[in-house]
Protein backbone atom coordinates (compact mmCIF):
# COMPACT_ATOMS: atom_id res chain seq x y z
CA UNK A 1 0.00 0.00 0.00
CA UNK A 2 1.57 3.25 -1.16
CA UNK A 3 1.31 6.37 0.73
CA UNK A 4 3.49 8.36 -1.46
CA UNK A 5 7.25 6.78 -1.91
CA UNK A 6 10.02 4.81 -0.30
CA UNK A 7 13.26 5.58 -0.87
CA UNK A 8 16.12 2.69 -2.01
CA UNK A 9 17.56 4.04 1.18
CA UNK A 10 16.05 2.20 4.00
CA UNK A 11 16.88 4.52 6.70
CA UNK A 12 14.51 6.68 4.89
CA UNK A 13 11.03 6.59 4.28
CA UNK A 14 8.15 8.08 2.85
CA UNK A 15 4.42 7.03 3.81
CA UNK A 16 4.31 3.67 1.56
CA UNK A 17 3.05 1.39 4.37
CA UNK A 18 2.00 -1.90 5.31
CA UNK A 19 1.82 -3.66 2.02
CA UNK A 20 0.70 -7.01 3.01
CA UNK A 21 -1.61 -6.11 5.12
CA UNK A 22 -3.68 -3.33 2.74
CA UNK A 23 -2.94 -5.35 -0.54
CA UNK A 24 -6.62 -6.35 -0.44
CA UNK A 25 -7.71 -3.14 0.94
CA UNK A 26 -5.87 -0.40 -0.90
CA UNK A 27 -4.98 -0.74 -4.99
CA UNK A 28 -1.55 -0.09 -6.23
CA UNK A 29 -1.82 -0.16 -9.95
CA UNK A 30 0.01 -3.28 -11.97
CA UNK A 31 1.76 -0.61 -14.53
CA UNK A 32 2.24 1.93 -11.98
CA UNK A 33 5.46 3.71 -12.45
CA UNK A 34 7.37 3.51 -9.08
CA UNK A 35 10.16 6.56 -10.64
CA UNK A 36 10.10 10.31 -9.81
CA UNK A 37 9.28 12.37 -10.40
CA UNK A 38 6.68 10.56 -12.39
CA UNK A 39 3.36 10.35 -9.39
CA UNK A 40 2.72 6.96 -8.23
CA UNK A 41 -0.81 5.57 -9.37
CA UNK A 42 -2.51 3.80 -5.99
CA UNK A 43 -2.17 3.59 -2.38
CA UNK A 44 -3.11 7.39 -0.43
CA UNK A 45 -0.72 9.88 -2.34
CA UNK A 46 -0.79 12.69 0.34
CA UNK A 47 -1.59 15.69 -2.13
CA UNK A 48 -0.33 18.95 -0.53
CA UNK A 49 0.46 22.23 -0.75
CA UNK A 50 -2.49 22.20 -3.62
CA UNK A 51 -4.65 19.57 -4.48
CA UNK A 52 -6.33 19.66 -7.73
CA UNK A 53 -5.15 21.25 -10.18
CA UNK A 54 -6.30 24.96 -9.48
CA UNK A 55 -3.22 26.92 -8.72
CA UNK A 56 0.67 27.45 -10.07
CA UNK A 57 1.94 24.09 -8.94
CA UNK A 58 1.68 20.61 -10.67
CA UNK A 59 -1.45 18.76 -10.00
CA UNK A 60 -1.91 17.16 -6.56
CA UNK A 61 1.38 19.58 -5.51
CA UNK A 62 4.77 17.58 -4.60
CA UNK A 63 4.57 16.37 -1.04
CA UNK A 64 3.66 13.02 -3.02
CA UNK A 65 6.48 12.34 -4.95
CA UNK A 66 9.26 13.57 -2.17
CA UNK A 67 11.44 11.63 -0.14
CA UNK A 68 9.76 11.49 3.91
CA UNK A 69 12.35 10.53 6.68
CA UNK A 70 11.61 9.06 10.10
CA UNK A 71 10.36 11.43 12.47
CA UNK A 72 12.72 10.84 15.59
CA UNK A 73 11.05 13.55 17.82
CA UNK A 74 7.11 13.44 16.98
CA UNK A 75 4.77 15.66 18.65
CA UNK A 76 2.22 13.72 21.71
CA UNK A 77 -0.50 12.14 20.74
CA UNK A 78 -3.70 11.12 22.84
CA UNK A 79 -2.67 7.44 23.89
CA UNK A 80 -5.52 6.13 21.88
CA UNK A 81 -4.32 6.90 18.88
CA UNK A 82 -1.29 4.32 19.94
CA UNK A 83 -2.75 2.33 22.29
CA UNK A 84 -2.08 -1.54 20.25
CA UNK A 85 -1.35 -0.17 17.24
CA UNK A 86 1.54 -0.58 14.95
CA UNK A 87 2.96 3.28 13.73
CA UNK A 88 5.35 5.08 11.65
CA UNK A 89 6.06 8.99 12.32
CA UNK A 90 7.34 10.50 8.97
CA UNK A 91 8.01 14.25 8.57
CA UNK A 92 8.73 15.88 5.16
CA UNK A 93 10.45 19.54 4.98
CA UNK A 94 11.01 21.72 2.12
CA UNK A 95 14.29 20.96 -0.16
CA UNK A 96 15.76 24.24 -1.71
CA UNK A 97 13.89 23.38 -4.72
CA UNK A 98 10.31 22.82 -3.19
CA UNK A 99 10.99 26.60 -1.88
CA UNK A 100 11.67 27.80 -5.59
CA UNK A 101 8.04 27.04 -6.14
CA UNK A 102 6.07 27.26 -3.23
CA UNK A 103 8.28 29.79 -1.13
CA UNK A 104 6.86 28.87 2.22
CA UNK A 105 8.78 26.86 5.14
CA UNK A 106 6.32 24.33 6.60
CA UNK A 107 7.04 21.05 8.75
CA UNK A 108 4.61 18.14 7.57
CA UNK A 109 4.50 15.29 10.44
CA UNK A 110 2.64 12.58 9.52
CA UNK A 111 1.52 9.30 12.16
CA UNK A 112 0.48 6.37 10.00
CA UNK A 113 -0.73 3.27 12.15
CA UNK A 114 -2.36 0.40 11.59
CA UNK A 115 -4.21 -1.43 14.99
CA UNK A 116 -4.60 -4.95 15.60
CA UNK A 117 -8.30 -4.80 14.18
CA UNK A 118 -6.96 -3.41 11.01
CA UNK A 119 -8.34 -0.28 11.08
CA UNK A 120 -5.42 2.47 9.24
CA UNK A 121 -5.44 5.94 10.74
CA UNK A 122 -3.40 9.11 9.11
CA UNK A 123 -3.12 11.97 10.98
CA UNK A 124 -1.14 15.00 9.57
CA UNK A 125 0.29 17.49 10.91
CA UNK A 126 1.27 20.86 9.07
CA UNK A 127 2.70 23.74 11.18
CA UNK A 128 4.09 27.07 9.35
CA UNK A 129 7.80 28.02 10.07
CA UNK A 130 7.67 31.00 8.11
CA UNK A 131 7.77 34.28 8.83
CA UNK A 132 4.30 35.27 6.68
CA UNK A 133 1.02 33.17 6.67
CA UNK A 134 0.68 31.23 3.50
CA UNK A 135 -2.17 29.17 2.48
CA UNK A 136 -3.03 25.17 1.29
CA UNK A 137 -5.27 22.94 -0.10
CA UNK A 138 -5.02 18.79 1.04
CA UNK A 139 -6.37 15.66 0.06
CA UNK A 140 -5.54 12.11 1.13
CA UNK A 141 -5.91 10.22 -2.46
CA UNK A 142 -7.22 7.09 -0.80
CA UNK A 143 -7.68 4.28 -4.05
CA UNK A 144 -9.82 2.03 -2.98
CA UNK A 145 -10.18 -1.98 -3.90
CA UNK A 146 -13.62 -2.96 -4.64
CA UNK A 147 -14.77 -6.59 -6.47
CA UNK A 148 -16.20 -4.64 -9.48
CA UNK A 149 -17.28 -0.77 -9.62
CA UNK A 150 -20.80 -2.04 -10.72
CA UNK A 151 -21.38 -3.01 -7.56
CA UNK A 152 -20.51 -0.68 -5.86
CA UNK A 153 -22.46 2.15 -3.35
CA UNK A 154 -21.56 4.94 -1.41
CA UNK A 155 -23.71 6.37 1.13
CA UNK A 156 -23.61 9.41 3.54
CA UNK A 157 -23.21 11.78 0.36
CA UNK A 158 -26.80 11.90 -0.84
CA UNK A 159 -28.25 15.56 -1.26
CA UNK A 160 -25.19 17.44 -0.92
CA UNK A 161 -23.79 19.91 -3.24
CA UNK A 162 -20.88 19.01 -5.75
CA UNK A 163 -18.95 20.61 -8.22
CA UNK A 164 -18.38 18.11 -11.42
CA UNK A 165 -15.27 18.06 -13.03
CA UNK A 166 -16.64 16.51 -16.05
CA UNK A 167 -18.63 19.44 -16.51
CA UNK A 168 -15.48 22.18 -16.04
CA UNK A 169 -16.64 22.08 -12.22
CA UNK A 170 -20.10 23.16 -12.76
CA UNK A 171 -22.34 22.91 -9.60
CA UNK A 172 -24.87 20.26 -9.02
CA UNK A 173 -26.45 18.90 -6.11
CA UNK A 174 -26.54 14.92 -5.55
CA UNK A 175 -30.30 13.49 -6.07
CA UNK A 176 -29.94 9.97 -5.67
CA UNK A 177 -30.38 8.20 -1.98
CA UNK A 178 -26.55 6.48 -2.80
CA UNK A 179 -23.82 7.31 -5.13
CA UNK A 180 -23.81 4.29 -7.90
CA UNK A 181 -21.22 4.01 -10.95
CA UNK A 182 -21.93 3.23 -14.30
CA UNK A 183 -19.65 5.83 -16.11
CA UNK A 184 -16.79 7.87 -15.45
CA UNK A 185 -17.32 9.95 -12.37
CA UNK A 186 -15.01 12.56 -10.82
CA UNK A 187 -16.98 15.01 -8.51
CA UNK A 188 -15.83 17.06 -5.11
CA UNK A 189 -18.67 17.23 -2.28
CA UNK A 190 -18.93 20.09 -0.46
CA UNK A 191 -19.04 20.29 3.09
CA UNK A 192 -19.40 16.53 3.89
CA UNK A 193 -20.23 14.47 6.68
CA UNK A 194 -17.23 13.27 9.23
CA UNK A 195 -18.14 9.16 8.08
CA UNK A 196 -19.07 8.09 4.85
CA UNK A 197 -20.11 4.35 3.81
CA UNK A 198 -18.51 2.32 0.94
CA UNK A 199 -20.63 -0.41 0.09
CA UNK A 200 -19.14 -3.62 -1.95
CA UNK A 201 -22.29 -5.99 -2.66
CA UNK A 202 -19.95 -8.46 -4.04
CA UNK A 203 -17.40 -9.15 -1.31
CA UNK A 204 -20.45 -8.14 1.21
CA UNK A 205 -17.73 -5.75 3.13
CA UNK A 206 -18.28 -2.02 3.66
CA UNK A 207 -15.14 0.44 4.26
CA UNK A 208 -16.29 2.77 7.08
CA UNK A 209 -14.28 6.09 6.48
CA UNK A 210 -14.02 8.78 9.16
CA UNK A 211 -12.61 12.12 8.99
CA UNK A 212 -11.32 15.33 10.98
CA UNK A 213 -10.35 18.30 9.57
CA UNK A 214 -11.10 17.03 6.03
CA UNK A 215 -14.42 19.28 4.87
CA UNK A 216 -14.81 17.92 1.32
CA UNK A 217 -14.39 14.47 0.14
CA UNK A 218 -13.75 13.64 -4.23
CA UNK A 219 -15.04 10.68 -5.97
CA UNK A 220 -13.36 9.20 -8.55
CA UNK A 221 -13.90 6.59 -11.20
CA UNK A 222 -12.22 6.83 -14.93
CA UNK A 223 -14.21 4.24 -16.44
CA UNK A 224 -12.99 2.69 -19.60
CA UNK A 225 -12.20 4.99 -21.89
CA UNK A 226 -10.18 7.27 -19.70
CA UNK A 227 -8.76 3.92 -18.24
CA UNK A 228 -7.34 3.20 -21.72
CA UNK A 229 -5.69 6.77 -22.26
CA UNK A 230 -3.98 6.09 -19.02
CA UNK A 231 -0.04 4.49 -19.50
CA UNK A 232 0.40 4.26 -15.91
CA UNK A 233 -3.09 1.97 -15.34
CA UNK A 234 -4.66 -1.00 -16.80
CA UNK A 235 -7.49 -1.05 -19.56
CA UNK A 236 -9.61 -2.97 -17.30
CA UNK A 237 -8.37 -1.71 -13.44
CA UNK A 238 -11.08 1.15 -13.42
CA UNK A 239 -13.01 -2.37 -12.71
CA UNK A 240 -11.29 -2.55 -9.35
CA UNK A 241 -10.52 0.42 -8.44
CA UNK A 242 -12.93 3.44 -6.48
CA UNK A 243 -11.02 6.67 -4.98
CA UNK A 244 -12.90 8.24 -2.02
CA UNK A 245 -10.80 11.56 -0.79
CA UNK A 246 -10.76 13.47 2.55
CA UNK A 247 -9.80 16.73 0.98
CA UNK A 248 -9.94 20.01 1.93
CA UNK A 249 -10.91 22.03 -1.40
CA UNK A 250 -10.81 25.82 -0.07
CA UNK A 251 -7.60 26.82 1.12
CA UNK A 252 -6.26 26.40 4.74
CA UNK A 253 -4.31 30.04 5.68
CA UNK A 254 -1.95 29.39 8.47
CA UNK A 255 -0.30 32.11 9.90
CA UNK A 256 3.31 31.63 11.97
CA UNK A 257 3.24 29.52 13.86
CA UNK A 258 -0.35 27.96 13.69
CA UNK A 259 -0.70 24.15 13.11
CA UNK A 260 -3.67 22.28 10.88
CA UNK A 261 -4.48 18.63 11.40
CA UNK A 262 -5.88 16.18 9.47
CA UNK A 263 -7.35 12.70 10.54
CA UNK A 264 -8.24 9.56 8.26
CA UNK A 265 -9.38 6.34 9.50
CA UNK A 266 -10.47 3.74 6.93
CA UNK A 267 -11.85 -0.08 8.92
CA UNK A 268 -13.10 -2.53 6.34
CA UNK A 269 -15.66 -4.46 7.84
CA UNK A 270 -18.67 -6.83 6.82
CA UNK A 271 -21.58 -5.66 5.14
CA UNK A 272 -24.22 -7.12 7.50
CA UNK A 273 -21.78 -6.14 10.57
CA UNK A 274 -21.74 -2.45 9.60
CA UNK A 275 -25.81 -2.25 8.70
CA UNK A 276 -26.50 -4.48 11.89
CA UNK A 277 -23.80 -3.52 14.61
CA UNK A 278 -23.91 -0.16 13.92
CA UNK A 279 -27.17 0.42 13.24
CA UNK A 280 -26.51 2.71 10.50
CA UNK A 281 -22.51 3.20 8.93
CA UNK A 282 -23.32 7.14 9.67
CA UNK A 283 -23.68 7.26 12.97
Amino acid sequence: MAVSRVCQDKRLLTPILVQLLFSLLIVVHATAIFKPPKAMRGGIPICFPQFGNCGSLEQHGFARNKIWTIDKNPPPLHPNDSLGKSFVDLVLKPSEEDLKCWPHSFEYRLRVSLAADGKLTLISRIRNINGKPFSFSFAYHTYLSVSDISEVRIEGLETLDYLDNLCQRERFTEQGDAITFESEVDRLYLSSPNVIAVLDHERKRTYVIRKEGLPDVVVWNPWEKKSRAMSDFGDEEYKQMLCVNGAVQKPITLKPGEEWTGRLELTAVPSSFCSEGLGSPLQ
